[in-house]
């Protein structure tokens, strides 16, 4: 009797979309909440920082990340969209604005319109912040190179086993 109920009750709660596993994201070796060196932005370089994540669940295929400032002006900024990447520890610092990252993985088009990476180059002012999100999926998304936002949430929708958020802040 308790088994007839019980099944029927989990499968009711992971089609509401349970909570997913975590995964542990660093970006550049820094703490959560830590400045983003000047050598990733705009004044600096503007070459993408060093990912590390860990803790991806059994049945990963492919990894996606997205870099996000909730506080531009204008509403999000997207700042770099990442997918298909290969079962991997990380990226390596400046990945080139290719569509293709080198060992495996795709890149998409961030609010400037470019492929890749473009760092920070807030308004001079207030504090904004940046929030690196890694996703551990259950099957590549399929996208190709130059795929929006919009277009990696809608092809990862049912095949995230995990995901994992830095936030970092940076200032002018």
């Amino acid at each position: 009797m308790l088994k007839a109920f019980a099944l029927p009750l989990l499968a009711s709660l992971a089609a509401c979309g349970a909570p997913k596993a975590s995964l542990k994201l660093s970006v550049a070796g820094l703490p959560d909440g830590s400045p983003i060196p000047a050598r990733f932005g705009e004044d600096g370089g503007d070459g993408s920082p060093e990912l590390v994540w860990s803790g991806a669940p059994q049945g990963t295929q492919a990894f996606a990340l997205t870099v996000e400032d909730p506080d531009a002006p204008s509403g999000t900024w997207i700042h770099w969209v990442v997918y298909d990447l290969p079962v991997s520890p990380g990226l390596r610092e400046s990945q080139p604005r290719t569509a293709e990252v080198s060992g495996g993985g795709k890149q998409g088009v961030n609010s400037w319109g470019r492929l890749g990476w473009n760092g920070p180059a807030p308004p001079p002012g207030k504090v904004h912040h940046y929030l690196f999100t890694v996703y551990a999926l259950s099957a590549p998304t399929g996208l190709a190179p130059g795929a929006t936002i919009e277009a990696l949430r809608a092809a990862m929708k049912g095949k995230i086993l995990a995901e994992g958020r830095w936030t970092g802040t940076y200032r002018r």
